[in-house]
């Protein structure tokens, strides 16, 4: 445990902030709700300004709250982060890099990218966080992710872009598919077939669901799930699948499945991005999993779609 170096008003303002309530901050800080009441209002007083805006399910931050917590969090992390270091020179910690992505790149891309790293930098404690897009992105913001990897459509603030490339999203199929032969797969052509697609708030669908909307398009899915490991084992022709790239990678080698892109733009608007938090500063040993994380991505995007196959 790193020592308190923040104030007690400061560091009970953070826990208020992270938890949106003064009972759960109360028993995280293992004191009285009533403690930690007096020392928000001591910090507003001091302050000359409200940090939170009341409300009778919790706490909300002002903007002059969120400007004020987003410095804390920076603050506590760098000395966090000189805490380790100075441990390290005493030999008493190992090197820890915490990671967070979202569920497509857990089950296959992201142990390989983690084995191949550790064998590089022996030693090294990798954790790996897995979540939805939004919870990805809160575990950065929150501080208990130093990197990142996540589909991006618009920017988020208060993260900062370690690296960014194109991902399309994908039509994937069977190698019997009848859409397997075409280069370039349409929306029209996969409204026509049963479709497996993720929940409304996968970056995949929603784009998919623009394309639909914009050509004036419905269909129905057959398979919704959040999780890709549960929608690839249903995937049979002629059935469709909503994917990345990377999601798939190891079924195009193995050739049980092929990827198709779709020819219309917004399907193309996708950012595959490795995010940090605005104003932290990595360890020279999480810049170099950031390098590690970036060439293998650029290997999985130069890896091959699948050849279609005739049906049986």
């Amino acid at each position: 445990m790193a020592p308190p170096l923040l104030s007690i008003p400061m560091r009970h303002f953070l826990e208020v902030a992270r938890s949106g309530s003064v009972s759960q901050a109360a028993a995280r800080l293992f004191v009285a709700s009533s403690a930690v009441s007096r020392q928000i209002a001591k910090l507003e007083d001091s302050l000359g300004t409200p940090l939170f805006e009341r409300h009778a399910r919790g706490m909300a931050l002002t903007a002059a709250g969120e400007r004020l917590a987003a410095h804390l969090r920076n603050a506590q992390l760098d000395i966090e982060q000189v805490i380790e270091q100075v441990r390290d020179l005493g030999g008493r910690s190992a090197h820890r890099i915490r990671m967070a992505c979202t569920e497509g790149f857990a089950a296959h891309f992201m142990p390989q990218v983690m084995r191949s790293f550790e064998s590089a930098h022996p030693g090294t404690q990798l954790e790996l966080h897995v979540g939805s897009p939004d919870g990805v992105s809160a575990l950065l913001a929150r501080g208990e992710a130093d990197i990142a990897l996540k589909y991006v459509v618009a920017p988020e603030p208060g993260l900062k872009i370690e690296h960014s490339a194109n991902a399309p999203v994908f039509a994937v199929l069977r190698p019997d598919h009848p859409l397997a032969r075409q280069r370039v797969v349409s929306v029209a052509d996969a409204v026509r077939y049963p479709l497996a697609v993720g929940d409304k708030g996968v970056t995949a669908r929603q784009l998919f669901d623009q394309a639909c909307s914009l050509q004036g398009l419905q269909y129905r899915a057959i398979f919704v799930s959040n999780f890709s490991s549960v929608l690839l084992p249903l995937l049979r022709t002629p059935d469709v699948m909503l994917s990345g790239h990377l999601t798939v990678t190891h079924l195009i080698d193995a050739g049980t499945v092929v990827a198709r892109p779709f020819a219309e733009a917004p399907l193309q608007q996708r950012q595959l991005q490795v995010l940090a938090l605005e104003g932290r500063t990595l360890t020279p040993l999480a810049q170099a999993f950031v390098q590690h994380l970036v060439h293998a991505i650029a290997s999985a995007g130069r890896r091959k779609l699948g050849r279609a196959r005739s049906s049986a």
